[in-house]
Order: C-alpha cells, then structure tokens, then sequence
C-alpha cells in the first residue's frame, strides 16, 4: 500500500476506512491532501477484498474547505495555474463520485465550502446533530464551482439556490431536511449508524453494488426515452446471466448464502 502522510487508509477486511488526519488544521485541505485522497480511494477502489470505503475525520471538525496556506499560494496564480489547481480538485471529487465501491461519508464535525463536495461525492453520508454546515464561498468573492456538480446533486437546486447566494451556515437537521445527508445521529451512535450501513453493503453482491451505482449515473436525470428504456432492459439481462446474478438467484432459491457472502475473510492492514 502507498504512505501517507496527510491522511491515514486502513484496510479492515471488506472495509477500508480513509480518515483525514489533519485536525490542527482542521482538516483543511491544499494540493498534497487532494493529490492523496485520488491515490487512496483509487487504491481502495482496485482492492479485491474492499467491499465498501467508509470517509472519516479526527478531530473537532470534518472539513474547513480550502487550506490558508494554499489560498495565499493561490492568491498570486495566474488564470492558467488556477485552471490546473481546480482540475486537480475536480479530479480528486470525480474519484470518488465514480469509485467502483459504495462510499460513505462519516461526518463527525463541521462541513465547510471543499469539505461540502467531500461528502457529496460520497454514496452516502451519516452526519452528527452537532455538526454545521456552509457553503462559504460567495463570503471571500469565490463561488463553489468544482464541488458543484456534487452538491447540487446531493441537495438538489432549490436548497442550493439558497445556500449557495447567502453562504449561511445550516445544521445537521436541515443538511438531512434537504436531502444533503441521510442520517444524524448523536456522536455515540455515529459508528453503530455507520456500521449499519456497512453491514447492508458488505451482504450484498459486489458486482451488484457496482452496476448499480453505475445504473444511477446513467438513469439520473435523463428523459425517458426509448434509447433509457433499451439500456436498462439491457442492464437488467446483463446482470442476470452474470455469474454473481446466477448465483445469487439460485442460493435465494436454494434458501442458502450466496458465495461471495461465503468468501470473507477478515484482514487488516494498515497504510
């Protein structure tokens, strides 16, 4: 497994678990910390043995956005360099909007501007009532571009017309009101929340899990049409005459467990 030194990765069997690692700095991050979140969950996407990658913090806060550091450094790039800058963070979100395990964002603190695209990128995201929400951005001149495409499919674009134009902070209670998270839960019960999730992921078929994930960027948002209605006609023959769609209609008819349930075996290894 790679090193890192900005995050940690451990891998627990069918779970691999991405903790950002910076809580000085209130997990704020800059071009080192985009640069390793591509690497570990492009690592913890390949990994065989990964069924599920939950995002975790330590420390008081999830993510503040941007790192003060970086923004100086930022504040003297030219157009071209920004460019460059911003494609490494559109990067980073997209590889982990389109990583091939289910991802969970486990929210143990406050989301601020970037740190909104981190847990929307994610599958899903179980969320603490104590933790705040913001979309800072129009605050210091900026807009949440990069992340945009994340959120607003998240939150959807009534929430965002809101919270994008008045950079308000909002609670827990609303980030799951309008959809933003799926679940708050008091700090104690955030791990059982959690591992709730992971059990339902972890019982389900990998190739499954995969081609749905898959199934929704390809449905979302699209018109009904006869070409959708070909592909999902498709999609669904595909996935039956799979060898994991056999055999998990078969042991569901057999009354036994299907083999990928039958093949686990723990592990752990750490980053």
């Amino acid at each position: 497994m790679s090193a890192y030194t900005k995050l940690k990765l451990t891998l627990e069997g069918a779970i691999a678990r991405i903790w950002l690692d910076q809580p000085d700095a209130r997990n704020a991050f800059d071009d080192a910390v985009i640069a390793e979140l591509t690497q570990a969950f492009t690592e913890a996407g390949a990994a065989p043995q990964v069924k599920a990658i939950v995002l975790g913090a330590n420390g008081p806060a999830f993510c503040a956005g941007a790192n003060l550091n970086w923004m100086r450094r930022m504040a003297d790039y030219t157009r071209d360099e920004n460019v460059a800058d911003a494609g490494k963070l559109a990067a980073m979100l997209r590889t982990i909007a389109e990583c091939p395990k289910p991802t969970i964002a486990r929210v143990q603190g406050d989301v601020y501007a970037g740190g909104m695209g981190l847990v929307a990128a994610c599958d899903m995201a179980v969320s603490v009532d104590t933790a705040w929400y913001c979309l800072s951005e129009v605050k210091i001149g900026l807009v949440p571009a990069t992340i945009s495409p994340y959120v607003l499919r998240a939150m959807g674009t009534r929430a965002s017309q809101r919270y994008f134009l008045t950079a308000e902070r909002f609670t827990a209670a609303e980030a799951h009101r309008v959809g933003f998270v799926h679940e708050v839960v008091a700090a104690d019960a955030l791990d059982a929340k959690v591992d709730e999730l992971l059990k339902a992921l972890t019982g389900a078929s990998p190739a499954a899990v995969r081609a749905c994930k898959q199934l929704i960027a390809d449905v979302a948002g699209r018109e009904i049409d006869d070409a959708l209605i070909a592909k999902t006609v498709e999609g669904i023959a595909d996935i039956r005459a799979s060898d994991e769609g056999r055999e998990g209609v078969q042991a569901f008819l057999q009354k036994r467990k299907p083999s990928w349930l039958e093949t686990t075996r723990p592990e752990h290894h750490d980053a």
